[in-house]
């Protein structure tokens, strides 16, 4: 039986879509991006502090009860090319009061004013900046969802070739991780998931690698060495497109001996996390992601 929750949320998004209009700008991409994350509202018992890591600009979010000496670093989606503190801090709101630590949500460079590797290298300098703060590696926990996915395995392999001491661990939610985009999930999930079409990730890909190589294992993580990685936890919707991505990310992963939990949840769609405010099995995997988190405290 469907999940109606999400059936609704699926045919508000899809009857909005006119399949024959011209491609938006990525100005106007970024501006409906930003209503979507601007519909739910942060909750009253979190505070947030605008904050800079390294010079990358975050926010410091708190939810109350969060033990402050334990950090999540998150990373939000967006294909490298949308996203930021508007459409992503209520998410990491919530993961901060499951979590029971402090998140800092930051606004690494976008495409296409900036390409890659500029948001991997945001990401190793805000994790830097933790260190010097007095946070130890094992008291810092990464996460992201669709390219911030990615992104959170790309700075981990970033950490790995550098030396820096490893996170105690890893939230992938819908992870974008091949930009080569080989998943047979982006033509059989094409008309389950309204938020994520290949057309679009075509040409965020175009815009953020402009000419890199897509099988860089810091633009698609499925082509690095997991060996050595920290334990992970990937959430995937089993009505997503990008379903083939988390999946070969946790063999990938499991074949490397790491420690990984892949969790598919029937129905969902690309990070319904947004919708937990409406969504049950939204509010349920952000559960899961707090409880993860706090396997992995220091």
């Amino acid at each position: 039986m469907a999940n109606q929750e999400i059936e609704t949320i699926k045919t508000m998004m899809f009857s909005g879509r006119d399949p024959n209009a011209p491609t938006p700008s990525v100005a106007e991409m970024r501006q409906r991006y930003e209503g979507l994350g601007g519909a739910f509202p942060v909750g009253a018992d979190v505070t947030i502090r605008t904050t800079a890591l390294n010079g990358v600009p975050a926010e410091e979010i708190t939810a109350e009860g969060a033990d402050t000496r334990q950090a999540l670093l998150y990373f939000h989606g967006g294909g490298y090319a949308l996203g930021g503190f508007v459409t992503h801090r209520t998410l990491v709101s919530d993961l901060s009061r499951a979590s029971r630590r402090r998140a800092y949500l930051i606004d690494y460079r976008l495409a296409p004013e900036n390409s890659f590797p500029a948001p991997v290298e945001d990401a190793v300098a805000a994790y830097r900046a933790l260190l010097d703060l007095g946070y130890s590696s094992q008291q810092i926990v990464l996460g992201g969802d669709s390219a911030g996915g990615g992104l959170t395995l790309a700075t981990m392999l970033a950490l790995k070739q550098q030396g820096l001491p490893l996170p105690a661990g890893g939230l992938c939610i819908s992870p974008w991780a091949d930009l080569e985009m080989t998943g047979s999930s982006h033509q059989s999930k094409a008309d389950e998931d309204p938020m994520v079409r290949k057309p679009d990730l075509l040409n965020w890909t175009q815009i953020y690698l402009k000419g890199a190589d897509p099988k860089n294992p810091l633009a698609s993580p499925i082509h690095g060495d997991f060996s050595g990685l920290p334990p992970l936890l990937i959430q995937v919707g089993t009505a997503e497109t990008l379903l083939d991505d988390a999946r070969m990310v946790a063999d990938r992963a499991k074949k490397a001996g790491v420690t990984v939990q892949l969790q598919e949840w029937q129905d969902m769609i690309h990070v319904w996390h947004h919708f937990a405010a409406v969504v049950g099995d939204a509010r349920k995997a952000i559960d899961e992601a707090g409880r993860f988190f706090q396997s992995l405290t220091a």
